[in-house]
């Protein structure tokens, strides 16, 4: 007999429980803080530590360093925080720094004049001059090349920038939200990014976990997504197969959020009747299930550790005591990795 499992309660279909602060707690299923058509969807800890944290910076003109693996949302982070500042009534600027040239990445940050370059026929607006009075998002900022960013680290400082084949200086007033999948403190040691720009970056630091730490918000997610992709798609989706949760509920998502929302537009096109049946991909032969990053295997280790003392922290057998680190010290490493001591059922 096929089982399935109809939609849960979602914010979407209460628009009045939406309104308000960023961080929107519903006394429901999920939780999500919303803007306009696009909304942050968790009800995990690690999530509402996150929407907690955006929540305290996003009305300031503070820096903030988004920090999460491929695919977690850190772009739609980033759109939230310009939408609750009170710079929100401009177009926040958006650069992929991974994606431009070398060659080219320095005149599209701040400008040219023309003639400043072979086949510089026209003078060309940077993206700081964009942002002037709003945001700018400098996206995989851990990939940006080294000579940039010597020019960056003093547009941070001097909140003055130059076009390419202009001595003129120009000042600039735009709020920066950096994200990168990087270590950035692995690529200071490597020499490929300057120290004094990860400290004038890190001013408002967010880790952004990725889904396989959010067990939690997978239904949530799916349901969004399905919400979103029905009216493109003229799909009408009642429930999604109970298997198909199982089994998405132990898959590690190595693509995270991106990945997730892949897997149910594959599962929409083909979609026949109102019950949704969601194929989740098998893992590669010899690719290890869990990430090997430092910070995820240190992550994964410290909960086992957790979860073995009942959450328990401090006094004789409890994680610190286990871990041989002082109380104080592990509850750092926890904010810091985004655990916190799951909520009773």
């Amino acid at each position: 007999m096929q089982i399935s499992v109809c939609r849960p309660f979602s914010a979407e279909h209460h628009p009045a429980e939406v309104a308000g602060p960023l961080l929107d707690r519903t006394r429901s299923r999920g939780e999500s803080a919303a803007f306009g058509s696009q909304a942050v969807v968790g009800q995990s800890p690690a999530m509402r530590r996150v929407l907690e944290q955006i929540n305290q910076v996003a009305a300031t003109d503070s820096t903030v360093l988004l920090l999460g693996e491929t695919g977690t949302g850190k772009e739609l982070l980033a759109t939230q925080i310009h939408q609750a500042s009170a710079r929100r009534a401009r177009t926040m600027v958006r650069v992929n720094c991974a994606a431009i040239p070398a060659t080219l990445i320095e005149s599209e940050l701040f400008g040219r004049e023309k003639g400043a370059f072979t086949g510089a026929l026209a003078r060309q607006i940077g993206r700081f001059e964009l942002a002037d009075h709003s945001t700018l998002f400098l996206d995989e900022i851990g990939d940006l090349p080294p000579d940039v960013q010597i020019k960056l680290l003093r547009v941070l400082e001097e909140r003055e920038i130059e076009r390419l084949g202009s001595p003129r200086t120009i000042r600039v007033d735009a709020r920066i939200v950096a994200g990168t999948h990087r270590n950035l403190e692995q690529r200071i040691a490597d020499g490929t990014f300057r120290e004094d720009l990860y400290y004038r970056l890190n001013v408002f630091p967010v880790v952004v976990p990725p889904l396989r730490d959010r067990g939690e918000d997978v239904v949530l997610l799916a349901w969004r997504f399905i919400d979103d992709l029905a009216k493109t798609l003229g799909r009408r989706i009642e429930s999604i197969d109970e298997n198909s949760l199982d089994a998405m509920r132990h898959y590690s998502w190595p693509g995270n959020v991106r990945e997730l929302r892949n897997v149910v537009e594959r599962a929409m096109i083909v979609a026949t009747g109102p019950r949704l049946v969601i194929q989740v991909p098998r893992p590669v032969a010899g690719s290890p299930a869990r990430s090997a990053r430092l910070t995820d295997v240190e992550r994964d280790h410290i909960r086992g550790v957790l979860e073995s003392t009942g959450w328990r922290i401090r006094g004789i057998g409890g994680a610190a005591d286990r871990l041989g680190l002082r109380p104080t010290t592990l509850e750092t490493r926890m904010a810091k990795l985004g655990l916190a001591r799951p909520r009773p059922a």
